[in-house]
């Protein structure tokens, strides 16, 4: 996602927490804790960027196919995640990685904070008590940061992702202008919110997409913008902003 895009970052509010931005190549992390992690964020992000980049270089397919990969017992606990994460939603496990450089860095974070909000172009890790609400960026739809969703955290970590069709860089094969998936895994929602973004070409997708999302275990909720049409269902609330 380009840099005039991440505006939206202005948005993100947490009493008592404090907000500091982690720059690691194209992983571009915004992380909010109880005090500046900045140092450990840093070294958690290249841990885990290696741990991807050294599997890549054994396998460069891995980096390409947009079909789920064969699970290996040899592969780092990351990359196996993102590999089962892509064998659910039925894509590549790339699809998955922006997600699960935001859980493993955000998991490694709380052993310092209880609470921790790690966003990733668009990708969400939470850890905190109480309600979330996270505004819906869904680019030039008339919907978009005016509407966004309300769930109960529970004090258990979480993950809300999005895919849009026409914003920002990911590759998507739709045209939804913001595709939301809820679940406990930030790793599987991450890649159930492209495989749910690829099949909305319309407004009329929007069932298709919602019918998709949760036959899938562990997928809580979905939020699909199309223009000025959306759709949700889960454990959720839409709430205006």
């Amino acid at each position: 996602m380009k840099g005039e895009e991440r505006t939206y970052r202005s948005l993100v509010r947490g009493e008592g927490l404090c907000g500091f931005r982690v720059v690691v190549q194209e992983t571009d992390l915004m992380i909010h804790a109880r005090h500046r992690l900045d140092t450990l964020a840093r070294e958690l992000t290249l841990k885990y960027r290696g741990q991807i980049e050294g599997y890549i270089e054994d396998h460069p397919d891995f980096a390409r196919t947009l079909q789920p990969w064969p699970i290996s017992d040899f592969a780092p606990a990351i990359v196996r995640e993102m590999i089962l994460a892509g064998e659910e939603a039925g894509v590549g496990p790339m699809a998955a990685v922006a997600g699960a450089l935001a859980e493993y860095v955000g998991r490694g974070l709380l052993q310092e904070s209880d609470t921790v909000i790690v966003e990733n172009g668009g990708d969400i890790f939470i850890r905190k008590d109480g309600p979330v609400t996270a505004a819906i960026y869904a680019g030039a739809s008339k919907l978009s940061l005016r509407i966004g969703i309300r769930a109960e955290s529970w004090g258990a970590p979480f993950g809300i992702c999005t895919s849009s069709g026409t914003v920002g860089h990911s590759l998507s094969w739709g045209r939804a202008d913001g595709l939301c998936i809820l679940s406990h895994s930030c790793i599987l929602a991450d890649a159930v919110a492209t495989a749910a973004g690829n099949l909305v070409n319309s407004p009329e997708d929007i069932e298709t997409a919602i019918a998709f999302g949760r036959e899938i275990p562990g997928v809580t909720g979905l939020v699909a913008v199309v223009g000025d049409r959306v759709g949700a269902w889960g454990k959720i609330e839409l709430v205006p902003l």
